[in-house]
């Protein structure tokens, strides 16, 4: 009996492994795509793949905090779609403002 247990248990682990590298590759990929953009739109180019990926993945934690305030269970990161990665976008360009006010740097031209 003890072995049909840990069996269960590896299988257990092994899909929480999975589900959470899954989960960590969307937040790479949304994260990406939304900091891509939001540089595009705040800067006026890119910011190197590893810099739209880390303003991506802060701004989707900002955007999803102040949309939560505004509209409290509506939105969310809840994978690969449209919709997180709008929460991304919002949220990296109000992280690039910020860093914009704060370092006085004016967009690219």
């Amino acid at each position: 009996m003890p072995a049909v247990r840990h069996e269960r248990l590896d299988a257990l682990n092994y899909e929480r492994i999975h589900a959470m590298l899954i989960n960590l590759l969307v937040w790479i990929i949304v994260g990406g795509i939304a900091g891509w953009l939001a540089s595009l739109v705040v800067r006026g180019g890119g910011m190197g793949i590893v810099g739209d990926i880390i303003v991506g993945v802060v701004g989707a934690l900002i955007g999803g905090f102040v949309l939560s305030l505004l509209l409290p269970g509506t939105f969310g990161i809840t994978g690969f779609n449209l919709g997180s990665l709008i929460v991304a976008f919002i949220g990296a360009v109000i992280l690039l403002f910020i860093v914009k006010l704060f370092t006085g740097r004016r967009a690219a031209s």
